[in-house]
């Protein structure tokens, strides 16, 4: 059903999380006058370029894309302006936008954020969440400022971090979150019934960017404290340790309440579906791996091709 006045609007995006929003936007009959996305990147051995999942998206539905190499161009301003934009809708664009740019629609620019602000601000928050433990998270819709996710609260809604839950499940459960509370921001905004929360600097975490060798486990942590950074950093950069001085990614695990003596990164036990490696308290049982330079396996599919022995180390 259209709104009864749809918004001219300016959608900033890059990666698959911005999908859903652009997707929902279209259904919801708001008007959307261009897509803006990162520009084309190289990819795979051909070097060819790859268009973003935004673009893609965009091209499927006859919308205009614009790649600018950074929104400081006062040329990319008079284009913007020249749209006569009501709001800009910004959802994991890559790039800060500068208060010139900021100041151009007149409703002002609207931002998904996937936490519950202020908490993990920041480029990852879907990862630290369930690498922290959070036992919930979600999406905030808010005004965008100069600074970094900290402008004022428009809506927010929760979303539980189950004990299965990787951050790859929770990014597709809050793009669709965030879609729909996006939709439901618009429809507040024309209604005039929003009203906009102060972010409290004192509640504030962050959630900077992850890097590679973040992966590492270290096995003096707790099975608890592990099993959340196995699955936070699934699908990137992925949890590893090191096995015969070979690096052996872990894919899936499960925390038990089992100690046994010896030293944290100890094998203690080997059956049909697990490896069992003790850790600063408890065990976590591995129970999908893969060695570098082969393929992923079930814990049983790996010891059938290379056998280990309670006793042996990780790490």
């Amino acid at each position: 059903m259209r709104p009864v006045e749809a918004a001219r609007l300016v959608f900033m995006g890059t990666p698959d999380f911005a999908v859903p929003a652009l997707k929902k936007l279209l259904q919801a009959g708001e008007q959307v006058l261009a897509v803006l996305t990162q520009p084309d990147r190289r990819k795979g051995r051909g070097r060819a370029p790859a268009f973003s999942p935004v673009k893609e998206t965009a091209r499927h539905y006859n919308l205009p894309v614009l790649q600018p190499q950074t929104l400081r161009d006062p040329e990319v301003r008079k284009t913007l302006s020249a749209l006569g934009p009501d709001v800009f809708i910004v959802v994991a664009y890559g790039s800060l936008l500068p208060q010139a740019v900021l100041d151009i629609p007149s409703w002002g620019a609207i931002n998904i954020h996937a936490s519950l602000l202020p908490r993990f601000r920041g480029a990852a928050p879907i990862q630290w969440a369930v690498i922290s433990g959070e036992a919930e998270t979600g999406v905030t819709t808010m005004r965008l400022d100069a600074g970094l996710d900290t402008g004022d609260i428009l809506l927010q809604r929760s979303t539980p971090i189950g004990p299965q839950d990787t951050s790859q499940t929770l990014h597709d459960r809050l793009g669709v979150l965030g879609a729909d509370l996006l939709v439901e921001t618009l429809q507040a905004l024309r209604r005039g019934t929003l009203k906009p929360v102060r972010q409290d600097p004192e509640q504030a975490t962050y959630a900077p960017p992850l890097k590679k060798e973040q992966g590492r486990l270290d096995w003096s942590l707790t099975a608890w404290e592990l099993d959340c950074r196995v699955r936070g950093l699934t699908p990137w950069p992925r949890a590893f340790t090191f096995l015969r001085g070979k690096r052996l990614i872990v894919h899936r695990a499960r925390p038990v309440a089992v100690s046994a003596p010896g030293e944290p990164g100890t094998i203690t036990a080997l059956d049909d579906s697990a490896i069992r490696v003790l850790t600063g308290r408890g065990s976590l049982d591995l129970l999908e791996v893969q060695m570098e330079g082969h393929r992923r396996l079930s814990s049983r599919e790996f010891l059938k091709g290379l056998p280990l022995a309670p006793g042996e180390r990780l790490g």
